[in-house]
């Protein structure tokens, strides 16, 4: 699980590229002091890493409460389930439901203390971006929120959004040095390959949920162990 938030940070955020790349490209660093630079974009993606945090006790809530009526397993298979059925639902179907509408309001004034705050350059203005930018709605995140619900525990669920998020370092991380530095071709090569890559992890959820007795990749239940070793006894 941990692996696959990882590499679902890496991946998309090439992805992310497009959608956060202005923002990053936007940051007002010092450019003549490369000190100063590194300490504020470290700032900004301490700033992402702390939302992403936040956003996953939230939702661990969420999975701990439904792994206490002993639905991990089943919640797994459901989390990987839906990962594929996003995938694979055509845009033109996904398009006429905006799943961020509930919260519009609060978006509009995440996105409006974001501007705001891209017209400052006090030290703690590269934390509020980064913070504020981690709570914008995309479909990564999206992904990322149903592997962290499928941990079933709410700190599990804090670490899988954490290690999303640094997955996502690198590649912002050289969008603000280099700018827009992916020609549209290689873009699209790698917008192709990221449905796929979220079908595959989906498929592991659903092998994980099913309980195979594959150490690590899909674990038997905690009661069929108990139960097992009972019997041995």
């Amino acid at each position: 699980m941990w692996i696959s938030a990882i590499i679902l940070g890496l991946l998309g955020s090439f992805h992310c590229v497009g959608m956060c790349g202005p923002i990053a490209f936007m940051l007002p660093v010092n450019r003549s002091n490369t000190t100063q630079k590194f300490f504020q974009i470290f700032l900004y993606h301490f700033g992402r890493l702390l939302a992403y945090s936040i956003i996953g006790l939230f939702f661990g809530i969420l999975g701990k409460s439904l792994n206490i009526f002993g639905m991990q397993q089943k919640l797994s298979i459901l989390v990987g389930v839906l990962m594929i059925l996003f995938v694979l639902t055509p845009y033109h179907i996904l398009s006429k439901y905006n799943f961020s509408k509930p919260i519009y309001g609060l978006i509009t004034k995440v996105k409006n203390a974001l501007g705001a705050a891209l017209k400052k350059k006090s030290p703690d203005t590269f934390l509020s971006i980064g913070f504020l930018n981690g709570f914008l709605p995309c479909g990564l995140i999206y992904m990322a929120v149903f592997g962290a619900i499928a941990s079933g525990h709410i700190l599990k669920s804090s670490l899988y959004m954490l290690l999303f998020g640094i997955g996502t370092i690198p590649l912002m991380t050289i969008t603000v040095y280099a700018g827009n530095f992916l020609t549209q071709k290689t873009r699209r090569h790698i917008q192709k390959a990221i449905p796929l890559f979220i079908i595959l992890i989906g498929l592991l959820f659903v092998i994980r949920g099913l309980g195979l007795g594959i150490p690590y990749l899909s674990p038997k239940p905690a009661a069929e162990i108990v139960s097992a070793n009972f019997e041995c006894h």
